[in-house]
């Protein structure tokens, strides 16, 4: 928890103790964390360099924690100022870097990230650095990011960020597929569904984009494309599959409104996922239902409509507004 002002964990322990006894021994001390005297010695010698601890004039030995409040709000404030001249060095790189990027050279254009580390690292850095939308198409088969690992999707969207994306069908049938859906929806992200997708991509901010590089079984690796006419075309890319896909929604937080007279969220959530090109047997799985009350609510929602095939079925539900039609634009 005390990372964030420069503590490690022994550290962090060591100070905790020491503030719950007040003052105490280093042999006391290495007694309560189970460390040898030695480590403890030199753990207190660190937290003397944070303003932490002090040895005690009264008695060689013998170590005296500084008060939280006054110590700790003092590395907080230094902390702090660290952190607002770090982001004045950032605005001026930036800011040079705009400059100098003006007409850049066509192999500045394209950066190859290599190895599953380093592209899963780029990938949560387009995210994080993204200041308005982020559009990303996605396959059943992560390269180096599940859905699950994606935090810095989560961290994106609670600033204001908004999502657009794009997922094939495949993902829907995946073990946590429902689970990173319901998710995204409930950040109130915009996803939609296709049979396939051509490719994964993410792009941020219209200006930076990342794409795969190798193919199954081999390094992951990615494309970074900044600011050009690949990007152009990547962007086009991503625009005309998000115009043919489904917009799908999940759960009562996904639908415009409830009415009183018609489906039941439970009905809507099998009416979503069977316009997405699930199976009955499928549908039940997700949403851990029998096969036969899948069936059976789906004939009470033929019946409800006056048709007589599925066709007709997912025609009345766009009608009724019963499954959001989105936008085409």
């Amino acid at each position: 928890m005390l990372g964030a002002i420069g503590l490690d964990e022994r550290q962090e322990s060591a100070y905790r103790a020491l503030v719950a006894v007040g003052a105490a021994e280093v042999n006391d001390l290495a007694h309560r964390l189970g460390l040898p005297e030695s480590d403890t010695e030199r753990t207190l010698r660190r937290l003397e360099q944070h303003g932490l601890a002090a040895q005690s004039s009264a008695r060689t030995g013998r170590w005296v924690a500084a008060p939280p409040g006054v110590a700790l709000g003092a590395l907080l404030t230094q902390q702090r100022h660290e952190l607002e001249q770090a982001e004045l060095a950032a605005a001026l790189l930036a800011e040079e870097y705009r400059a100098d990027a003006a007409e850049p050279a066509v192999h500045d254009l394209v950066e190859v990230v290599t190895g599953a580390g380093a592209v899963a690292h780029r990938f949560h850095q387009l995210q994080l650095g993204a200041a308005n939308e982020v559009c990303a198409l996605v396959t059943g088969n992560p390269i180096a990011v599940s859905g699950l690992e994606n935090e810095s999707e989560e961290r994106a969207a609670t600033r204001g960020v908004s999502f657009r994306v794009v997922i094939e069908r495949e993902v829907l049938a995946l073990p946590s597929g429902i689970l990173e859906l319901s998710a995204a929806l409930s950040r109130d992200e915009q996803c939609r569904v296709v049979d396939r997708v051509p490719t994964k991509l993410v792009i941020a901010d219209a200006s930076l984009a990342m794409v795969p590089l190798t193919s199954r079984g081999a390094e992951p690796a990615a494309l970074v494309v900044h600011a050009s006419g690949l990007l152009e075309s990547l962007t086009g890319l991503f625009e005309a599959v998000w115009r043919e896909a489904m917009p799908l929604r999940l759960g009562e937080s996904g639908w415009a409104q409830e009415t009183t007279v018609g489906p039941d969220p439970t009905d809507l959530e099998i009416l979503s996922l069977l316009l997405a090109g699930l199976t009955d047997a499928s549908v039940a799985k997700q949403l851990d239902l029998g096969l036969r009350t899948v069936q059976r609510r789906v004939k009470g929602l033929m019946e409800l409509t006056g048709v007589s095939t599925r066709l007709q079925l997912g025609w009345h539900a766009y009608e009724r507004g019963w499954v959001a039609r989105g936008s085409r634009s």
